[in-house]
Order: structure tokens, then sequence, then C-alpha cells
């Protein structure tokens, strides 16, 4: 659905009369998925004063999916965001001048997955055809699937697709009645442990690892807010890097943190998530040498051109329009 001009007009005048009021220290965010591991470092930026430091008030509320804060920050509902930068990418062509973009990359290894079971004859990309996979339609790993597919020879007649929801997804697959799904490495691998799926017999075929060039998940930012108050997404940005940092150094000392929003949460499950996500998506080689948040500009330009090989963009594709440093430091934040 395109964004009208009037949605881009209600989100101007949203971010005007916030800052009229004075009120640009609160700064509203919106994840991606419910309050789960990898959220972790984000309430532990509230709970260490990370924000606090510098002067923001944050309320952090769940999200649907790894496309659902897009439109909420590109109308002005929320400031802040995290997303697939991917869909951003489409978003941003179907959406043309919408106030959105991404401004600090955290996954910068994706965690786009296609999860299946050794049982049931998964255990490499080619095994899934003449299977059925289930995906849920607003997933940000079944959006990259046809990538996936591409750069890995398969027919995607046949392979069976079977939309599924995200509470469904796993135990349709710990019960056999699908052979493969597409979701985040750390969510469904973990979710098919708790469902009682011997963890021998589970695949994760993580689509980094076979071909994609794509990133992943990025803190993004309505353009409105972020042009009108740099210092306090600067500030933002370095309070989510500290509260990562934590997280790195010590994955059981930000539990707390998570449970006391989730307190039905399982503490050792959500901090095993949390470490699947750091040690796959988070720490990666670029990061280690390079800090976190930036990312590499050849890279990016080789991931725009898989986009384009399964999606006819309407405009000319510009990174410059899907990501800024402009509110990082020099070298990014480093993560020792």
């Amino acid at each position: 659905m395109k964004m009208t001009a009037q949605l881009a007009a209600a989100a101007a005048l949203t971010v005007t009369a916030t800052l009229a009021q004075g009120q640009t220290t609160d700064v509203p965010f919106a994840l991606d998925w419910k309050f789960e591991g990898p959220a972790a470092p984000y309430f532990a930026a509230i709970d260490n004063g990370h924000f606090a430091d510098n002067g923001l008030s944050v309320e952090i509320t769940a999200g649907t999916g790894s496309l659902d804060a897009i439109p909420k920050v590109a109308t002005g509902a929320f400031p802040m965001g995290f997303a697939d930068i991917n869909s951003l990418i489409r978003f941003l062509d179907q959406n043309p001048g919408a106030p959105v973009t991404a401004v600090m990359m955290v996954y910068d290894k994706p965690p786009f997955a296609v999860i299946g079971r050794e049982s049931l004859g998964i255990s490499e990309p080619a095994d899934l055809e003449g299977e059925v996979l289930g995906a849920p339609p607003p997933d940000g790993a079944w959006a990259q699937f046809p990538i996936f597919a591409a750069e890995n020879d398969l027919d995607m007649d046949a392979i069976t697709v079977e939309p599924v929801g995200f509470p469904t997804r796993e135990p349709m697959l710990a019960d056999g009645n699908v052979a493969a799904i597409t979701g985040f490495s750390f969510s469904s691998y973990l979710n098919l442990v708790r469902l009682g799926v011997p963890e021998d017999d589970i695949t994760t075929l993580l689509m980094a690892d076979h071909g994609l060039e794509l990133y992943g998940n990025a803190i993004i930012a309505n353009t409105d807010f972020a042009e009108a108050n740099p210092e306090a997404v600067s500030g933002f940005l370095e309070a989510v890097a500290m509260g990562w940092k934590d997280a790195i150094a010590d994955p059981a000392a930000v539990m707390p943190s998570l449970i006391e929003r989730n307190p039905a949460a399982d503490s050792d499950l959500e901090q095993r998530r949390l470490e699947l996500s750091i040690e796959a998506n988070v720490v990666t080689d670029y990061t280690t040498a390079n800090g976190m948040g930036t990312i590499d500009d050849d890279r990016m330009a080789a991931a725009i051109e898989q986009i384009k090989t399964v999606y006819d963009f309407e405009g000319t594709p510009d990174a410059d329009l899907y990501f800024t440093d402009a509110y990082l430091p020099e070298g990014g934040f480093p993560l020792d």
C-alpha cells in the first residue's frame, strides 16, 4: 500500500506538534517483534541509564514482524523503530519521499533462515523442492526467500508454499505438517526446541551462508524528527550501542530487564536466544573490525543488485535513501 500525501503531511504535523510542546526527549521506540531475548539490550539501555544519560525517556512497544515498524515510523506515530532494511528499501521504492531511513545497522549478518527437520528430509536447500514450506506473509525471512531460491537454483514452482501465522509456524513444523518454515534463526530454532523437537533433528539454513549479501534489521528513524532533533537521534543510537555492549559482556546480567517486561518468558531460553543473536548476527568479523552500526558501501551495492533480481524497482535504487551514518560516530561503536 502506498503512503498517501495525507499520511506524510500527518507525519510532519505530528513531529511539529511534538517539537512545539518541548517533548523531544520522549522517544517512543517500535520494536519488530515480541519481548524476547534479542530485545533485552534495549531494556538494559533503559534500566542501566544509557538513555537517561543522553537526556532521553524511551518507551518500547512490541511489534508483529520485521516489517511492522516501517509504516509506524514513516507516518510519525513513532520517531524511532527497528526493522528489516530490505523491506525498508522496497517500502521507500513504493512510497517515494516517505520520511523514514535506517540510521544504525544492528544485524550485520541477517538472521533470515529456512528451518527444517532432518527427519522430514531437509538438510540442504535443494531438499526444499517437492516439499511444503510454511511461511508467514509478513515474515522478513519469507520476503527474502525468492533471493535465497535464486542464489541456490531452486525451482519455486516445485515448492508448495503454505501461508501460516506466526503462532502456528513452529507447531506446524513440530507436528510434521510442513517440512520447513521461514523465520529468524534464533527465534524459530529455540521455539522448536521448546516444543520438544530434538536439536539434532533441526536444520537451520541461514540465508547469509547460502549466497545472500543482504543486511538485516536496523534502527530506523523518521527523517523529519531526525533532522529537527539530531542530538536526540545520536544519543538514542549511543544508548542502543551501550545496551548491546552490556548484553555482549554479560548476557545473563541483562535478562532481568527483559523478564520485568515479560514475566511469562523462560529466562534461560531467552538468554540463549540472545546469545545466538549476538554470536550469529551482531558480533561479526565486520563489526569486530569496524564497529557496530555502520555498513560497507560495496556490500550494500551488492545487496541492492540481489534485490533487483527478484523485485522490479519503480524508481532508481539509491543507497543514500535507505541508510545514513550522519548520526553515528566515525567508525561506528566499538564492541570491546
